[in-house]
């Protein structure tokens, strides 16, 4: 079955919910490399609408889930992507918190913000490798998530 490229576009859009939510781990590596923070620009509309509504990273992760996910009329190449994006937010923001619980009150910034730039690292060759992935009308696989996502869909 031949994936449309509107199809390709959504596949790649609903990446930037993981991105948005990655943005923060890079703190330290905007401060020591400004130019870097060009990086960030994709996930600026969507942190944005996240912040102006109540609430709004939550409803957004529902409406992606409720409304793309479990929609069995969506075409499963975005319901793929879209799940698997939701997988990769949820594995960030639980990162998120177990820097904050065990690493932060140890009070060594080092590791921290050593930590913090490999996960942004990280997640943006991730992000890329989705990209390429989702142009050439592939689904992503990667390690884990991806057979989650399949178990899932």
């Amino acid at each position: 079955m031949e994936i449309s490229n509107l199809q390709k576009l959504i596949g790649i859009a609903v990446y930037l919910l993981p991105w948005s939510d990655s943005i923060p781990f890079g703190r330290s590596l905007f401060i020591q490399i400004p130019a870097l923070q060009v990086i960030a620009i994709p996930a600026i509309p969507l942190i944005i609408l996240e912040r102006l509504i109540p609430f709004g990273s939550l409803i957004l992760f529902f409406g992606l889930f409720v409304g793309v996910v479990r929609n069995i009329n969506v075409p499963y190449f975005i319901r793929f992507n879209a799940l698997q994006a939701i997988l990769m937010d949820i594995c960030l923001i639980l990162l998120n918190y177990a820097l904050q619980i065990l690493v932060a009150p140890l009070g060594n910034d080092l590791i921290l913000q050593t930590i913090s730039s490999t996960c942004l690292i990280g997640m943006l060759s991730i992000m890329i490798f989705t990209i390429i992935e989702c142009l050439q009308g592939k689904e992503p696989d990667l390690p884990g998530i991806s057979n989650a996502v399949r178990i899932q869909l």
